[in-house]
Protein backbone atom coordinates (compact mmCIF):
# COMPACT_ATOMS: atom_id res chain seq x y z
CA UNK A 1 0.00 0.00 0.00
CA UNK A 2 1.36 3.41 -0.90
CA UNK A 3 2.08 6.06 1.73
CA UNK A 4 -0.76 8.18 0.36
CA UNK A 5 -3.41 5.56 1.10
CA UNK A 6 -2.06 4.02 4.29
CA UNK A 7 -4.05 6.03 6.84
CA UNK A 8 -7.50 6.30 5.27
CA UNK A 9 -10.65 4.54 6.43
CA UNK A 10 -13.91 3.93 4.56
CA UNK A 11 -16.82 5.66 6.30
CA UNK A 12 -20.10 3.84 5.65
CA UNK A 13 -23.30 5.87 5.50
CA UNK A 14 -26.63 5.13 7.12
CA UNK A 15 -28.64 5.41 3.89
CA UNK A 16 -28.02 2.36 1.72
CA UNK A 17 -28.21 1.80 -2.02
CA UNK A 18 -31.30 -0.34 -1.41
CA UNK A 19 -32.89 2.60 0.42
CA UNK A 20 -32.26 4.82 -2.57
CA UNK A 21 -33.64 2.23 -4.98
CA UNK A 22 -36.86 2.03 -2.99
CA UNK A 23 -37.33 5.78 -3.43
CA UNK A 24 -36.50 5.85 -7.14
CA UNK A 25 -38.50 2.75 -7.97
CA UNK A 26 -35.77 1.17 -10.06
CA UNK A 27 -32.47 -0.63 -9.63
CA UNK A 28 -29.14 1.12 -9.85
CA UNK A 29 -26.49 -0.14 -12.24
CA UNK A 30 -23.80 0.87 -14.71
CA UNK A 31 -24.48 0.38 -18.39
CA UNK A 32 -20.99 0.27 -19.88
CA UNK A 33 -20.96 1.01 -23.62
CA UNK A 34 -17.79 0.02 -25.42
CA UNK A 35 -16.89 0.10 -29.10
CA UNK A 36 -14.67 1.63 -31.73
CA UNK A 37 -14.42 5.40 -32.22
CA UNK A 38 -17.46 6.66 -34.18
CA UNK A 39 -19.40 3.46 -33.55
CA UNK A 40 -22.20 5.52 -31.98
CA UNK A 41 -21.57 5.11 -28.26
CA UNK A 42 -22.13 8.73 -27.18
CA UNK A 43 -25.13 9.23 -29.45
CA UNK A 44 -26.72 6.05 -28.16
CA UNK A 45 -25.91 6.85 -24.53
CA UNK A 46 -27.60 10.26 -24.75
CA UNK A 47 -30.66 8.77 -26.45
CA UNK A 48 -30.89 6.03 -23.82
CA UNK A 49 -30.56 8.54 -20.99
CA UNK A 50 -33.47 10.56 -22.42
CA UNK A 51 -35.63 7.46 -22.85
CA UNK A 52 -34.93 6.41 -19.26
CA UNK A 53 -35.50 9.90 -17.90
CA UNK A 54 -38.84 10.10 -19.69
CA UNK A 55 -39.84 7.00 -17.71
CA UNK A 56 -38.84 8.61 -14.43
CA UNK A 57 -35.58 6.68 -14.13
CA UNK A 58 -32.74 8.58 -12.49
CA UNK A 59 -30.10 8.31 -15.19
CA UNK A 60 -26.87 10.09 -16.11
CA UNK A 61 -24.30 9.79 -18.90
CA UNK A 62 -20.58 9.61 -18.20
CA UNK A 63 -19.05 10.35 -21.59
CA UNK A 64 -15.42 9.73 -22.49
CA UNK A 65 -14.72 13.14 -24.02
CA UNK A 66 -16.58 14.97 -21.25
CA UNK A 67 -14.60 13.23 -18.51
CA UNK A 68 -11.34 14.14 -20.24
CA UNK A 69 -12.33 17.81 -19.97
CA UNK A 70 -12.09 17.62 -16.19
CA UNK A 71 -11.34 14.58 -14.05
CA UNK A 72 -9.02 12.98 -16.60
CA UNK A 73 -7.66 16.02 -18.41
CA UNK A 74 -4.15 15.10 -17.26
CA UNK A 75 -4.23 11.83 -19.20
CA UNK A 76 -3.17 11.16 -22.77
CA UNK A 77 -3.76 8.12 -24.96
CA UNK A 78 -0.77 5.93 -24.22
CA UNK A 79 -1.63 2.38 -23.11
CA UNK A 80 -0.79 3.35 -19.51
CA UNK A 81 -3.00 6.45 -19.62
CA UNK A 82 -5.87 4.50 -21.17
CA UNK A 83 -5.71 2.04 -18.29
CA UNK A 84 -5.77 4.86 -15.73
CA UNK A 85 -8.59 6.60 -17.59
CA UNK A 86 -10.81 3.55 -17.27
CA UNK A 87 -9.72 2.85 -13.70
CA UNK A 88 -10.81 6.32 -12.61
CA UNK A 89 -14.12 6.30 -14.42
CA UNK A 90 -14.82 2.81 -13.11
CA UNK A 91 -14.54 4.14 -9.57
CA UNK A 92 -16.83 7.06 -10.46
CA UNK A 93 -19.36 4.72 -12.05
CA UNK A 94 -19.33 2.60 -8.89
CA UNK A 95 -20.11 5.70 -6.80
CA UNK A 96 -22.98 6.65 -9.12
CA UNK A 97 -24.36 3.13 -8.79
CA UNK A 98 -24.06 3.27 -5.00
CA UNK A 99 -25.97 6.57 -5.15
CA UNK A 100 -28.93 4.80 -6.76
CA UNK A 101 -28.38 6.13 -10.28
CA UNK A 102 -28.71 4.11 -13.47
CA UNK A 103 -25.64 5.55 -15.13
CA UNK A 104 -24.60 5.08 -18.72
CA UNK A 105 -20.95 5.27 -19.75
CA UNK A 106 -19.66 5.84 -23.28
CA UNK A 107 -15.97 4.96 -23.46
CA UNK A 108 -13.95 3.20 -26.12
CA UNK A 109 -12.34 1.25 -23.24
CA UNK A 110 -10.30 -0.81 -25.71
CA UNK A 111 -8.78 -3.33 -23.29
CA UNK A 112 -10.87 -6.28 -22.13
CA UNK A 113 -8.93 -6.53 -18.86
CA UNK A 114 -9.80 -2.94 -17.95
CA UNK A 115 -13.51 -3.53 -18.49
CA UNK A 116 -13.32 -6.73 -16.46
CA UNK A 117 -11.62 -4.80 -13.68
CA UNK A 118 -14.48 -2.30 -13.56
CA UNK A 119 -16.96 -5.18 -13.46
CA UNK A 120 -15.11 -6.62 -10.48
CA UNK A 121 -15.66 -3.38 -8.54
CA UNK A 122 -19.40 -4.00 -8.48
CA UNK A 123 -21.64 -6.77 -7.25
CA UNK A 124 -23.18 -9.21 -9.70
CA UNK A 125 -25.77 -7.56 -11.91
CA UNK A 126 -24.60 -3.98 -11.41
CA UNK A 127 -22.34 -3.92 -14.48
CA UNK A 128 -24.05 -4.32 -17.85
CA UNK A 129 -21.63 -4.41 -20.76
CA UNK A 130 -23.07 -3.16 -24.06
CA UNK A 131 -20.99 -3.84 -27.14
CA UNK A 132 -21.70 -1.12 -29.69
CA UNK A 133 -20.67 -3.23 -32.66
CA UNK A 134 -19.87 -1.43 -35.88
CA UNK A 135 -17.29 -2.40 -38.54
CA UNK A 136 -14.24 -0.17 -38.61
CA UNK A 137 -14.94 0.62 -42.27
CA UNK A 138 -18.32 2.11 -41.35
CA UNK A 139 -16.87 4.00 -38.38
CA UNK A 140 -14.22 5.46 -40.63
CA UNK A 141 -16.81 6.53 -43.20
CA UNK A 142 -18.67 8.41 -40.48
CA UNK A 143 -15.58 9.90 -38.82
CA UNK A 144 -17.46 12.96 -37.44
CA UNK A 145 -14.34 14.35 -35.74
CA UNK A 146 -11.93 13.60 -38.58
CA UNK A 147 -9.83 11.43 -36.29
CA UNK A 148 -9.54 8.40 -38.56
CA UNK A 149 -8.21 10.60 -41.33
CA UNK A 150 -5.63 12.11 -39.00
CA UNK A 151 -4.68 8.65 -37.74
CA UNK A 152 -4.18 7.35 -41.28
CA UNK A 153 -1.82 10.21 -42.07
CA UNK A 154 0.08 9.78 -38.83
CA UNK A 155 -1.10 13.08 -37.38
CA UNK A 156 -2.82 11.26 -34.50
CA UNK A 157 -0.89 8.57 -32.65
CA UNK A 158 -2.27 5.68 -30.59
CA UNK A 159 -5.68 5.83 -32.28
CA UNK A 160 -7.91 2.84 -31.56
CA UNK A 161 -8.81 0.86 -34.65
CA UNK A 162 -5.88 2.19 -36.68
CA UNK A 163 -2.65 2.40 -34.68
CA UNK A 164 -3.88 1.03 -31.33
CA UNK A 165 -5.78 -2.20 -30.63
CA UNK A 166 -9.41 -2.75 -29.68
CA UNK A 167 -10.42 -5.93 -27.88
CA UNK A 168 -14.16 -6.58 -28.36
CA UNK A 169 -16.16 -8.09 -25.50
CA UNK A 170 -16.39 -11.87 -25.44
CA UNK A 171 -19.63 -12.18 -23.48
CA UNK A 172 -21.39 -8.79 -23.31
CA UNK A 173 -24.83 -8.66 -21.76
CA UNK A 174 -26.09 -6.77 -24.82
CA UNK A 175 -24.82 -6.26 -28.37
CA UNK A 176 -26.23 -3.60 -30.67
CA UNK A 177 -25.27 -3.24 -34.32
CA UNK A 178 -25.26 0.44 -35.16
CA UNK A 179 -24.31 -0.15 -38.79
CA UNK A 180 -27.66 -1.81 -39.49
CA UNK A 181 -29.94 -0.71 -36.64
CA UNK A 182 -31.51 2.68 -36.18
CA UNK A 183 -30.81 4.62 -33.01
CA UNK A 184 -34.35 3.88 -31.82
CA UNK A 185 -33.90 0.14 -32.43
CA UNK A 186 -30.65 0.02 -30.45
CA UNK A 187 -32.19 1.98 -27.57
CA UNK A 188 -35.19 -0.32 -27.56
CA UNK A 189 -32.95 -3.39 -27.41
CA UNK A 190 -31.27 -2.05 -24.28
CA UNK A 191 -34.57 -1.02 -22.71
CA UNK A 192 -36.00 -4.47 -23.39
CA UNK A 193 -33.08 -6.05 -21.56
CA UNK A 194 -33.46 -3.69 -18.60
CA UNK A 195 -37.19 -4.42 -18.39
CA UNK A 196 -36.84 -8.19 -18.74
CA UNK A 197 -34.07 -8.27 -16.11
CA UNK A 198 -36.05 -6.16 -13.62
CA UNK A 199 -33.87 -3.06 -13.61
CA UNK A 200 -36.64 -0.68 -14.66
CA UNK A 201 -40.45 -0.98 -14.71
CA UNK A 202 -42.04 -1.92 -17.99
CA UNK A 203 -43.40 1.00 -19.98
Amino acid sequence: MSEKSRNIVWHPGVVTQADRERITGHKACTIWMTGLPASGKSTLAVALEKALWDRGVHSFVLDGDNVRHGLNKDLGFSPEDRVENIRRIGEVAKLFTNAGVLNVTAFISPYRSDRDRVRSLMIDGEFIEVYVDCPVEVCEQRDPKGHYKKARTGEMKEFTGVSAPYEPPQKPEITVHTDRESEAQSVQAILAYLEASGYVPRA
